[in-house]
């Protein structure tokens, strides 16, 4: 009796720790990528339309059986677009979590500090639109081995806004409005000024704000008195909303020229008509790639009235990240962070926004557009290549 109840127990032994097995393998099948965006503060159509556009690259990925026999599972946190929410999402999407890779985060002031926490762990992050030259690269300039970006830099989008200015618009003199406390819009307004007055244009007043205010009279009075032929106003849609809708009210007649941060479904077209501003890609590109995209992104996501929406460049720069990402996890053969960095640095991908290649810092070379608002509308204008 008692070596049968032996024989009994050593079968559910063995039959428990095939189970076991059995278990850890169904868990390696699973690769976790987090998606950390504002879903929530200041610019959460930033946040929606970056998960959005993520989570379709994964969805198509495992509708083709994910990626090295593994389904991926996306990891969503809200950064809300600072520092300190988005350390704590990326803490925790790492340490909780346990992933090894990050697509995010949408604005610099949250890519920064989250890419400092990524290479002190070895976890792999790709930002979509984070465009200051610093998510990459550290104080003393050394590119930061696990930081990636899919979206071109300040210094290429504010030499681009500047050529554009001096040369389609023949404007001879600028007027720089930035929020002091914000690296994304300090970056491109330094950019901008750089190449405008190297091209020969003149700066003829230059102020800052804060992300708190909400009054500009006093710095559009300053505006209005020194005639420009252009305004530079390198912030969010949020921002440019106010701004544009007061100097309006102050019948200032120059128009506006911005970054990618003015694209947003609730950008004030109103207030910033005839306005421009630099972006990674238009839905009026004849490419089949970027038509495929629209009929794709228009059948998976609808408005309140069941209507297509159309993917803004924050949607459709999350989708070439996570592209980007996870066909470098395909290229290097393995689950491992260490290799992955290596296989997208040597990597080359058709984006929608462009084909994609990485320089030395890591960040893409591809073409810019431009954009203007008029009539209620975002106009395609002209690209322009690096």
């Amino acid at each position: 009796m008692i070596k049968r109840l032996f024989v009994v127990f050593s079968v559910l032994v063995v039959a428990s720790l095939l189970l076991t097995a059995c278990g850890g393998a169904a868990a390696q099948k699973e690769i976790k990528i987090a998606i950390l965006a504002p879903l929530s503060g200041a610019v959460p159509t930033f946040g929606v339309s970056t998960r959005d556009g993520a989570l379709l690259a994964i969805d198509e990925w495992n509708a083709k059986g994910g990626v090295l026999g593994m389904k991926i599972v996306p990891v969503v946190a809200d950064s809300q677009c600072a520092a300190d929410p988005a350390v704590n999402a990326a803490n925790k999407v790492i340490d909780q979590d346990k992933v090894g890779y990050i697509i995010g985060e949408v604005c610099s002031s949250a890519s920064i500090p989250i890419s400092e926490i990524v290479n002190a762990k070895n976890v792999l992050q790709i930002s979509p639109t984070s465009t200051n030259a610093n998510v990459t690269l550290t104080a003393d300039g050394a590119v930061k081995p696990y930081t990636f970006r899919a979206c071109f830099i300040d210094p290429f989008q504010g030499t681009v806004g500047a050529k554009f200015a001096l040369t389609d618009l023949q404007a001879k003199k600028a007027f720089v409005l930035y929020d002091q406390g914000n690296d994304y819009t300090r970056g491109l307004a330094e950019a901008f000024e750089a190449a405008f007055t190297a091209g020969g244009g003149e700066i003829v007043g230059k102020e800052t704000y804060t992300g708190q205010d909400t009054d500009f009279s006093a710095i559009l009075a300053k505006v209005a008195e020194a005639k420009p032929d252009i305004v530079y106003l390198p912030d969010y849609y949020n921002v440019v909303n106010l701004v544009t809708a007061q100097a309006k009210e102050k019948g200032i007649t120059a128009p506006f020229l911005g970054g990618d941060g003015w694209d947003s479904a609730d950008l004030d077209r109103t207030a910033a008509d005839g306005g421009y501003f630099t972006n990674h890609y238009s839905e009026q590109d004849t490419r089949p790639i970027v038509q495929s995209w629209l009929k794709t992104y228009g059948e998976k996501y609808k408005d309140a009235d069941g209507k297509p929406i159309v993917p803004d460049a924050l949607a459709t720069l999350a989708y070439d990240a996570a592209n980007l990402l996870i066909a470098s996890i395909e290229k290097a053969g393995v689950d491992d962070p260490s290799k992955v960095k290596d296989a997208m640095a040597a990597l080359k991908w058709e984006g929608v926004s462009g084909t994609i290649t990485f320089d030395a810092n890591h960040n893409p070379i591809k073409s810019a557009v431009i954009l203007q608002v008029k009539d209620g509308k975002v106009v395609y204008v002209t690209s322009v290549a690096p």
